[in-house]
């Protein structure tokens, strides 16, 4: 019986598949494999043992080794059985020199890996849907908004292209973090390496190898808990992203704004009761789950309070964080790829909201302009101050009020007014701004923009 969203609601069969049982299991013979390859190769066990062990321990099954954990009460020393009685002689080397941790730790740092593959393919895919959006709409002058309330203008190209500055520079964040996170450890009991004999270390760095994971330098009996922190931060911090996209799209689909909408499907019912509705589900289900993402960051912190040289209490904790967090950060990635390949853009309800103010919202491109051409700046500032105060209880259009002041028209024209008010022509750089964007990111997207 299925309990937790991520069986059957949440999540990507393929990122579920990394933090499932069959592919640890995997992982860790991987891991077992490499140590006798590595352990041979300097000597430390026989190269027929370690043969026997490469050749046959992929006959080992999940299930033989949770038969065995019944009986023992230890999951990797079930493992550790399992493998062993597969391998005939070579059998007696396997997990020779290791602990525990050695073995479960590097086996992480191999889903770590897979993990990270995934999501990175998912970034380079919301980066080149976010980078077609922005090139699109980068004429596309609409309200900005500050505090809630309308501004000057801006373009949705701008928009779009500083959400996909951001998810780039998590593209950029994977690939300097991959170092540290992909480890893997074979320093054997506290971390002495004292099993290993002398060549522990060249040990360590050709097991390592063969995985192609980082080797720590140091550890105790455990990879010190920071490297996965700074995994589950990366999540939360991806998750804050999309997040921040989410509410983004929520608030401008809002009824009385109304410039954007999510896809909704031809038989698509949008709530139980009142049958006009078309709610931003998507978004919101990405707004609600980066929640539970940016939750594991807490615990995985205090995992790397361990005491001494090793405790326990990290273990359980991070049965749960794993799959949780990066399935949940997955699902949520490729839910908002969705989204942006599907919102619906609405230009006649955005120019609507752009003039709502009748050139209200314009008054800093008056106030520039009677700056350059003579009147002192906190002047015209206080100038145009209060003539908006007045445009707006009165409800009239700004231009209407300015044709009245006689300060102002000792300096420009009621024409003049009139094109400094007009939006259109207030964006300053950002279409070029967007334009240098496209092209600097544009390779990391590997996929045409």
């Amino acid at each position: 019986m299925a309990i937790h969203p991520i069986e059957f609601r949440y999540g990507t069969a393929e990122m579920r598949a990394v933090w499932g049982e069959e592919y640890r299991f995997s992982c860790i013979v991987q891991a077992e494999v490499a140590l006798a390859r590595a352990s041979a190769a300097h000597l430390f066990i026989p190269a027929a043992a370690a043969e026997a062990i490469a050749s046959c321990a992929g006959k080992a099954t999940l299930a033989r080794a949770k038969e065995i954990e019944e009986e023992i009460s230890h999951d990797m020393m079930a493992i550790v059985k399992a493998i062993a009685e597969q391998c005939g002689e070579g059998g007696g080397y396997v997990h020779y020199g290791a602990t525990s941790n050695d073995i479960l730790d590097t086996a992480t740092g191999l889903q770590i890996r897979a993990a990270l593959d995934i999501l990175e393919g998912n970034l380079r895919r919301l980066l080149a849907a976010l980078l077609k959006r922005a090139d699109e709409t980068k004429m596309l002058v609409c309200a900005g908004r500050t505090h809630g309330q309308i501004g000057v203008p801006t373009t949705y190209g701008l928009r779009f292209a500083i959400w996909a500055s951001e998810v780039a520079r998590h593209i950029e964040r994977l690939g300097q973090m991959a170092p540290r996170v992909e480890v893997g450890q074979l320093t054997g009991a506290v971390g002495t390496q004292a099993a290993l004999g002398e060549r522990g270390m060249e040990i360590q760095a050709t097991m390592m190898e063969y995985l192609g994971l980082t080797a720590v330098d140091v550890s105790n009996q455990v990879v010190s808990r920071d490297r996965y922190a700074e995994y589950f931060m990366f999540l939360a911090n991806v998750a804050t992203t999309l997040d921040k996209i989410g509410i983004g799209i929520r608030t401008l689909q809002r009824t009385e704004i109304g410039e954007v909408e999510e896809a909704f499907g031809a038989r698509q019912v949008g709530s139980s009761t009142m049958p006009h509705k078309r709610n931003p589900i998507k978004s919101e289900q990405v707004c609600g789950l980066s929640r539970v993402v940016r939750s594991a960051v807490e615990p995985a912190l205090q995992n790397n309070t361990l005491w001494d040289e090793r405790d326990l209490t990290n273990s359980s904790c991070e049965r749960v964080l794993f799959p949780e967090a990066t399935i949940l950060a997955d699902h949520i990635l490729a839910l908002m790829i969705r989204v942006i390949e599907g919102l619906t853009i609405k230009p006649e309800r955005i120019a609507q909201n752009l003039s709502v103010l009748q050139g209200v919202n314009m008054a800093e491109a008056v106030m520039i302009e009677l700056t350059r051409r003579g009147m002192d700046r906190q002047e015209a500032h206080e100038s145009m101050r209060l003539a908006s105060m007045q445009a707006l209880e009165k409800k009239v259009p700004l231009a209407k009020v300015l044709s009245s002041d006689e300060k102002v028209m000792r300096f420009l024209s009621p024409d003049e007014v009139g094109a400094l008010l007009d939006p259109l022509h207030y964006i300053g750089t950002a279409p070029a701004q967007v334009e240098r964007l496209i092209r600097k990111l544009a390779p990391l997207c590997r996929v045409s923009v």
